[in-house]
């Protein structure tokens, strides 16, 4: 493995252990305050964890009477704002790294050069940041952080205060120059995960509460969050008299993918908000799952409106949002057939 960790930082609730391997790019998901950033400013060398250890292609870099500051780590952290230093040009901003490891001008320049051309802002190089655009001046910081030349990339939310339009490009450039690198990827954006990362870890209030390859992750999720980003609903609990029984009673029966779960096994019922009927009083008829709510959100899309319901949702037609009288407060019930249901093991 390319980097190994273990941190334990008491006060932030973070206790977790986890691998990258060489080239690999890991996406790290989850909720506000779920300890994603936390992770990034221990590998980073910025927190020093209560336990623990960094290993970072065989050299300890946190540990045990180990801090390696964050200049010599051969780390690089490109967060939202780019952070170029305004007194320089974009090529000097580029050649930074290389300066400051001991390059010549001249090879510091041809190395700035290189890189902004590989994100395609090559014509940008005399420009001082305050001339850029927002998209401009993130790729600039891309190919700074790429040319220091480091054996791992920290990538924290690089393109959450970008406009939506210049989205599309960046992504593919990030792709393209990350294919062969070990980055480690904090995004609440699905397709940031779909696009860039190999592989998912999913934190829930500083623990890992799964992970996998990034497509099996998305495609069958088994935590609420990865479940919300997938745009899937879940419902967790154990299995019994072939339903998927939550905290709260309710019963979800459902298609198990696999084996059947054992009796009092933990497992998921998963399904799409297309897949949900919604009324305002429980319906009859054929075999349905009928999950009484609160109404919480309404939110337009289109033709259709997705009715939130804490983390379950629903998108029905905008005729029948407003036949249902539907607002915020509320109740209903959302109902699914068992055949639109997905159970797993967990």
């Amino acid at each position: 493995m390319s980097l190994e960790v273990e941190t334990v930082v008491g006060d932030r609730g973070l206790d977790v252990a986890l691998e990258v391997a060489d080239g690999e790019t890991l996406a790290l998901l989850g909720p506000n305050g779920a300890g994603k950033s936390s992770v990034l400013a221990v590998l980073a060398g910025l927190l020093r964890p209560d336990s623990g250890r960094v290993v970072l292609d065989g050299r300890e870099l946190t540990g045990p009477g180990t801090m390696v500051p964050p200049h010599d780590r051969q780390v690089a952290l490109l967060a939202q704002e780019p952070l170029l230093f305004p007194h320089l040009d974009v090529r000097a901003n580029v050649g930074f790294g290389p300066r400051s490891r001991g390059a010549g001008r001249r090879t510091a320049r041809d190395t700035a050069e290189r890189w902004l051309a590989e994100v395609d802002v090559a014509d940008l190089a005399d420009r001082r940041p305050g001339q850029l655009s927002g998209g401009q001046a993130q790729r600039v910081a891309v190919a700074r952080a790429l040319a220091a030349d480091p054996r791992l990339l920290l990538l924290d939310e690089p393109m959450a205060a970008l406009d939506v339009g210049v989205l599309p490009a960046l992504r593919q450039t990030l792709r393209r120059v990350l294919a062969d690198r070990t980055v480690v990827l904090v995004t609440h954006d699905v397709l940031d995960a779909l696009l860039l990362a190999d592989r998912v870890v999913v934190l829930e209030d500083g623990r890992i509460a799964e992970s996998g390859p990034t497509a099996d992750v998305l495609e069958r999720p088994h935590s609420a969050f990865a479940a919300r980003i997938a745009g899937l609903n879940l419902v967790a609990g154990r299995w019994r008299d072939g339903a998927v029984v939550g905290q709260d009673g309710v019963a979800v029966t459902g298609l198990p993918a696999g084996p059947v779960p054992a009796s009092g096994e933990a497992a998921v019922a998963v399904f799409r908000p297309g897949a949900v009927a919604v009324f305002r009083a429980a319906p009859g008829g054929s075999p349905r799952n009928s999950l009484p709510v609160v109404v919480t959100e309404l939110e337009p899309r289109g033709d259709q409106v997705r009715v939130r319901a804490g983390h379950l949702a629903a998108d029905i037609t905008v005729r029948s949002a407003a036949d249902l009288d539907l607002a915020p407060g509320t109740p209903a019930v959302f109902s699914v057939k068992a055949s639109e249901v997905t159970v797993y093991r967990t």
